[in-house]
């Protein structure tokens, strides 16, 4: 019997994590684990008791076209394991997306060793921070 990678596993789990997202303009999930165990997840959304983003009438948006309201996937989950006491050091992150300068900076202070991600971002400051940083960066195929 074939079982499935490790990778393709989790990555398929930040796929689903994705679909509970609640920002209108992109669905983004993200899974950190440790020796493919998960440890905490996250999804795109608006914070705790804050309207979820409506972007159909182009509000809620920068000037790039960034979201104003959703707080990011990576950021979720390293908040939900901060809030709960888990630690993220030494643990992976699978990401549907490409990683925002600022989720790598705080992947980085989380004491990630590597981050695998589908699909990639337009602005690569991100993954190359993650890069100068000494964190393997994966990009996986979608």
């Amino acid at each position: 019997m074939e079982r499935i990678s490790r990778d393709n596993m989790l990555i398929q789990m930040a796929e689903v994590m994705a679909q509970r997202g609640t920002c209108s303009r992109l669905q983004v999930g993200a899974v950190f684990s440790r020796e493919g165990r998960i440890i905490a997840t996250g999804y795109n959304g608006a914070p705790r008791g804050i309207d979820h983003c409506d972007h159909q009438a182009g509000g809620d948006l920068d000037d790039t076209g960034g979201c104003l309201v959703a707080e990011h996937a990576e950021r979720n989950a390293i908040a939900f394991a901060a809030r709960y006491g888990l630690g993220l050091d030494r643990s992976e992150v699978h990401v549907t997306h490409a990683p925002c300068l600022a989720c790598a900076r705080s992947i980085i202070n989380a004491g990630v060793v590597r981050l695998s991600f589908l699909h990639p971002y337009r602005i690569t400051a991100g993954v190359e921070l993650l890069g100068k940083a000494g964190i393997e960066v994966v990009a996986m195929d979608a």
